[in-house]
């Protein structure tokens, strides 16, 4: 529901804080007052295009804010929205709030981060649908239709089956599609893909090979220097060349003399340990020397090996990869693209025959569909037409168009082949005929003005316990009706607004009378300058505004308007009563 909205500097408002009942709102006021341009600001905020006249004389900007309090599917399918764009709120809230500048820019914010209008129009598609300004008009988008008619009808579980079986035939189509290129391209590519894994397979790779052969080649760049250094560093801890004695030999003479007078001081006893440590240090370090020199060698036959390997890596990798594990990875996949490709007569087969079962099932659940759309659309013509009547509007005919196109890559259909989408095999469109022997004519089409708005209202009331739009805004509903088809319209849009918020511009008093709030729009002067401003009636304020809205303001019209408050509450309690019975 709308909860707040918050108007500064648009048109003739200056400052603006209206806070909303969450069923149905009435808007009266005298002509000129402003109560279309409040409608005109709920538009701005979802996204309608900009226009001059919406910034207020002298203002460099103009603002309005509105906060909606979410709920139910509505809530779900704003949220997955929201999330997508990364523009969550509080839960169960959320704010829109468009800036209009005197430079021409304007800037649209959600939860107070700025977005595109774009955005901004898809979030108020699901939140709202105003009579006046068509852009948010969901019976006046035919791609609706369908899904208005298959809420009335139950056909949810039917469309979840349908779109899944849809995305699967969609899938295979793309993948047979693949598989039936060119039979040109599909051997040029079996033959680069056989190099491919050849040349790979080939080479023998192992994972971590190329550190373990640049390390080599760095052994035998450098073996000369490496047996003289380590020969030499041997020398000097065994001793073994030379008349003086190692290294090792010197620690182990000192290991001695320090152990013949280590009972005589503990702490010359832990100086003896540590070196006797270091003897046995040295002399593994000794064999470690000794072991390692045996395995090196210079050898220039096998640095060439190795530099050779090195290169055939290097080649490998500038071709398939940064890494050998890479390569390893590409060759692996490789050679299952290329075992596809060589099965692709019995790939293209099985696809080919899992899309004939696929179409089937579409064909069949589709027709099913069809059947229960067509007894749909004639109950809810009937109940529409019935509603329409009550509105004074007895001669017009409301009906539902179902209509299928017949393509050669349709769904099987009896001796048919039907195109279909993800709803189904239907196309539908509301039609209707406002006057006799005029033919059914898209609702899309029909003029705007009264005729629009009752042809809404009576769809409306039919289709509130299914339509998930969940606030209505009529700008000045009762134009080109009287006051006995007012109390109607009042009587229909406080029963559409028991499941749905309602806030109805109107100059009907006997509309008036079943708001569950009433605002006064008024006029007043502020500084030598006009401005609007809004209130809410009770009481006797309230009698005094239906009492002039029925023309007098004398003790009798207050009394009629005493009369017809009370008229309307004895008919909401009983209604009240059979709606919760």
């Amino acid at each position: 529901m709308l909860v707040d909205l918050h108007v500064e500097n648009f048109a003739i408002i200056e400052r603006l804080d209206v806070r909303f009942h969450p069923h149905f709102n009435v808007v009266t006021g005298e002509t000129g007052a402003g109560k279309s341009i409040i409608v005109d600001a709920v538009n701005a905020v979802l996204g309608a295009r900009a226009v001059p006249e919406w910034l207020r004389s002298g203002s460099q900007r103009a603002v309005v804010e509105a906060t909606f309090s979410l709920s139910g599917p509505v809530m779900a399918a704003i949220s997955e929205l929201l999330i997508a764009e990364g523009l969550e709120g509080e839960e169960g809230e959320l704010l829109l709030s468009r800036e209009l500048r005197s430079n021409g820019r304007n800037i649209a914010r959600v939860n107070g981060r700025a977005v595109s209008l774009d955005i901004v129009r898809r979030l108020s598609q699901r939140l709202v649908d105003i009579h006046g300004q068509g852009d948010h008009l969901t019976l006046l988008r035919v791609k609706e239709h369908i899904n208005l008619l298959d809420h009335y009808a139950g056909l949810e579980a039917e469309r979840q089956q349908m779109h899944d079986l849809v995305r699967r035939v969609e899938a295979v189509r793309r993948d047979r599609q693949a598989w039936r290129q060119g039979q040109r391209q599909r051997v040029q590519m079996i033959d680069l893909l056989a190099y491919q894994v050849n040349e790979i397979q080939a080479s023998y790779l192992q994972p971590g090979e190329e550190e373990s052969l640049l390390l080599e080649r760095q052994r035998l760049t450098h073996a000369e220097q490496i047996i003289s250094s380590l020969q030499s560093s041997r020398m000097a801890l065994s001793g073994e060349e030379g008349d003086l004695p190692g290294a090792g030999d010197l620690l182990g003479e000192a290991a001695h003399q320090m152990g013949k007078v280590a009972p005589f001081d503990p702490e010359i006893a832990q100086m003896a340990e540590q070196a006797d440590l270091l003897v046995e240090q040295a002399h593994e370090l000794s064999v470690a020397l000794l072991s390692y020199l045996e395995g090196v060698e210079y050898s220039p036959a096998r640095l060439a090996e190795v530099e050779e390997r090195l290169a055939l890596l290097h080649n490998l990798k500038r071709k398939y990869g940064d890494t050998i594990e890479d390569v390893i990875a590409f060759g692996e996949e490789a050679a299952a693209k290329l075992a596809a490709l060589q099965n692709a007569d019995e790939q293209i087969d099985h696809l080919e025959a899992e899309e004939v079962q696929l179409l089937t099932e579409i064909g069949r659940l589709g027709a099913a569909m069809s059947q229960r759309r067509r007894e749909a659309g004639e109950q809810l013509s009937q109940q529409v037409e019935a509603e329409l009547d009550a509105l004074r509007m007895g001669d017009t005919r409301f009906a539902v168009a179902i209509r299928q196109i017949e393509t050669a890559d349709g769904a099987p259909v009896g001796e048919r082949r039907l195109a279909f989408d993800a709803t189904g095999l239907d196309r539908v469109e509301f039609m209707v005929a406002t006057n006799p022997g005029e033919p059914l004519r898209p609702l899309s089409r029909v003029a705007s003005g009264g005729e629009t708005a009752r042809l809404m209202l009576a769809l409306k009331t039919v289709l509130s316990r299914v339509d998930e739009v969940p606030i209505l805004i009529f700008d000045e509903i009762d134009v080109g009706i009287g006051g006995r088809v007012g109390r109607v319209v009042g009587e229909k849009l406080w029963r559409v607004a028991q499941n749905h918020q309602v806030l109805c511009v109107t100059h009907l008093p006997q509309l008036a009378a079943f708001g569950d709030v009433h605002l006064q729009v008024e006029k007043e002067s502020r500084g030598g300058r006009m401005t609007t401003g809004v209130r809410f009636l009770h009481g006797e304020e309230r009698l005094t505004e239906l009492s002039a809205m029925l023309g007098s303001n004398s003790i009798t019209g207050q009394q009629n308007a005493r009369e017809m408050i009370e008229s309307v509450v004895v008919w909401k309690d009983k209604n009240t009563q059979s709606l919760t019975s």
